[in-house]
């Protein structure tokens, strides 16, 4: 262990060097030592990273191979990986934020690494740890049944009107939904506090309870249908409903509106947000023998070619040169300024309260 070790502190210095030395960097020497090391494999929640590799593959002539892998037992992986000292997955994207902030990155099980001749495209808030891309939750309707999003406010969704006719990922199976509570509550109460004021016209009281709370709980007892993301997208915009849900789901969903599967629509100006950004990092194994091939396929993710088959499904890629993907369904691109931007910097306070959230929702669920 105590080499392994070595080999991290070795490892976290060089990306900070290489970091501060952005006018030396030098792609095509980075290519050449990437070529020299053995092959890679990148863990992902999507099987799209399958393809990507193979494009990285022929790109560059640097085996990669791709697997995917759901974002807590990536988190698993890397840290049994690293106590064993048989690093198996070199590079982790989009896994769990908070775990990846609460546990990889303080045990020196994983660093992050940004390219520096991408860097001045990406915001400084999306650098330490780099966020390749995000994955944006939108509120949505069936442009079916409704002409316009029948709500404006997310107070609505607490009243008897949308018991029982609301959808969305289970915070219990999907932590990230417990996270983003955490993250209104922590960063965001005031503009839920202002939502309720202009849903009812009268201040909230938030002696006792914060405003995020007290929208959680009564969310909670209206009874949302919980399913995986494909039972979500059905029961939205499922075509041929007479009363269809209203719901929460990530924009990949929306592909199935080109088969006419479903007719689904981003519920844009709803107050205080139309939706939120869930970041996808990328950090390498500290014990990787790849540490070159690992840069460059990162590098790799921040273009236009290697996030196509991420950005088509409506992730955002943080490399703000790039443009958004004509072929992606929902539109999301027209409402960013709409969404809620995750803030890695509590992920790992997120992380602590996370079962405290979970907890608050199982007593107060209602089905």
């Amino acid at each position: 262990m105590t080499r392994l070790l070595a080999k991290t502190a070795v490892i976290a210095l060089g990306l900070a060097a290489s970091a501060a030395q952005a006018q030396d960097f030098d792609l095509d020497k980075l290519i050449e030592a990437a070529r020299a090391e053995p092959p890679i494999t990148v863990y992902a929640v999507t099987g799209k990273i399958v393809g990507t590799a193979e494009d990285f593959t022929a790109l560059y002539g640097v085996q990669a191979s791709g697997k995917k892998v759901n974002e807590a037992d990536q988190v698993d992986l890397m840290i049994r990986e690293f106590q064993a000292g048989n690093i198996q997955g070199d590079l982790s994207v989009a896994a769990d934020v908070a775990s990846i902030m609460a546990q990889l990155l303080p045990e020196g099980i994983a660093a992050s690494w940004v390219p520096p001749d991408v860097a001045g495209s990406i915001a400084a808030g999306q650098q330490d740890p780099l966020v390749v891309a995000s994955d944006p939750h939108v509120w949505a309707y069936s442009t079916e049944a409704f002409e316009t999003c029948p709500v404006s406010n997310v107070w609505q969704l607490t009243e008897p009107e949308w018991k029982g006719r609301l959808a969305m990922l289970d915070p219990l199976v999907k932590p990230n939904y417990a996270d983003w509570f955490n993250q209104l509550e922590t960063h965001h109460d005031d503009a839920m506090a202002a939502a309720y004021e202009a849903h009812f016209g009268k201040p909230i009281d938030r002696s006792a309870e914060s405003a995020t709370r007290q929208w959680v709980r009564l969310y909670a007892a209206n009874g949302p249908l919980l399913g995986d993301s494909t039972a979500v997208a059905e029961a939205v915009g499922a075509v041929g409903q007479k009363d269809p849900f209203f719901g929460i789901m990530s924009t990949a969903k929306f592909r199935s509106n080109l088969d006419g599967e479903t007719a689904l629509g981003i519920c844009g100006g709803l107050a205080p947000f139309t939706g939120w950004l869930y970041p996808g990092l990328a950090v390498m194994a500290a014990g990787t023998d790849s540490p070159n091939a690992a840069k460059l396929f990162v590098r790799y993710l921040l273009t236009e070619e290697g996030i196509a088959p991420m950005s088509v499904d409506g992730k955002v890629s943080s490399n703000t040169a790039l443009p958004a993907n004509p072929e992606e369904v929902s539109g999301v691109a027209d409402f960013m300024d709409q969404l809620m931007v995750y803030d890695t910097a509590t992920a790992a306070e997120d992380f602590d309260k996370r079962q405290d959230w979970q907890d608050f929702w199982r007593i107060h669920y209602r089905r």
